[in-house]
């Protein structure tokens, strides 16, 4: 019999399989009814940052929220990957020489190492547009309804008050605007915008595509929370402790720049020991949903301890 860790490994590889199907049928050459063309390097760079990699855990938790209320099919997969989509516009413009300045990822060079910074710009830009053009279309769910929740949601969750913003203030807490000194409470503000709001709307558009009612979705939304707060603790935690040949990306990043996370405000042992907290949380968050929810309980187990 395969153990529950073995069972949801398998269930992340068979997710991470059919979101890699879905962006290639996305993110393909011809030219879709009511587009006028798709210029050769434009879809090449986005399919460059969009494909071959990751392991899909944001569409994961949309497509497994979802299956919480027999909702599966098209809708969540179509759902979990224009979030996907919007997590890869974010990655390739994070990269920027103008951002974070890194030439890998995932192992591979950065869009705009492997094609120009100009295209990159472009190609972070197509895939946020598609994203929301996904979640609009009826063949992502036949209910208006839904599809404008799904939409404001990812606009809420990624924009001004959510990652972009989260962002900015990254920006700000590596001294660009002036000296920077963040609290804790700030850390966490920061690192909850950048990173969880993400997470968080990944389970909440699947309670939004399983016709949740309000006590699920509240529950299923802190369940979102403290797994993505678990999830940029143990990022804080891996940057430190993890070799970039493992990550695939260049470590040691925030410690260069002079910018406080809970690492430094916790300690490596405290940190460690809030993201065992934060897995508590979500676990708690869960209880309203039995046995049904075991996926997800493994889910944030595997955010707060994954070695990569």
């Amino acid at each position: 019999m395969m153990s529950s860790t073995g069972s949801f490994m398998a269930r992340l590889s068979d997710v991470a399989r059919d979101v890699e199907v879905c962006l290639e049928a996305l993110l393909s050459n011809e030219a879709r009814s009511g587009e006028m063309a798709r210029p050769e390097r434009l879809i090449s760079a986005m399919r460059h940052a969009a494909l071959g990699g990751g392991k899909r855990l944001r569409p994961f938790l949309t497509i497994e929220t979802a299956r919480l209320f027999s909702r599966e099919g098209a809708g969540p997969l179509r759902s979990g990957s224009a979030i996907e989509l919007l997590h890869c516009y974010s990655l390739v413009h994070d990269d920027l020489p103008s951002m974070d300045d890194d030439d890998l990822r995932r192992g591979r060079p950065t869009v705009h190492k492997a094609f120009d910074e100009a295209t990159a710009i472009l190609a972070g830009d197509a895939l946020q547009t598609l994203a929301f053009e996904i979640l609009a279309d009826p063949a992502t769910d036949p209910d208006a309804v839904v599809r404008a929740e799904l939409v404001f949601g990812l606009a809420r969750a990624s924009g001004l008050g959510g990652m972009v913003g989260g962002q900015q203030l990254d920006l700000a807490a590596e001294g660009r605007y002036g000296p920077a000194s963040l609290s804790e409470a700030d850390i966490r503000r920061l690192q909850m915008m950048k990173t969880g709001a993400l997470l968080t709307f990944s389970v909440e558009a699947g309670a939004i595509l399983g016709r949740a009612d309000t006590t699920a979705r509240e529950a299923l939304r802190a369940y979102g929370r403290a797994l993505g707060a678990a999830f940029q603790v143990a990022d804080d935690i891996l940057d430190r402790e993890a070799s970039a040949e493992a990550l695939g990306k260049r470590t040691g990043k925030d410690l260069e720049k002079g910018k406080a996370t809970l690492v430094d405000h916790l300690g490596m042992e405290g940190a460690k020991r809030e993201c065992r907290h934060l897995v508590e949380d979500a676990q708690t968050a869960l209880e309203p949903f039995g046995p049904d929810a075991q996926i997800l309980r493994e889910a944030v187990r595997f955010v707060a301890e994954r070695e990569v």
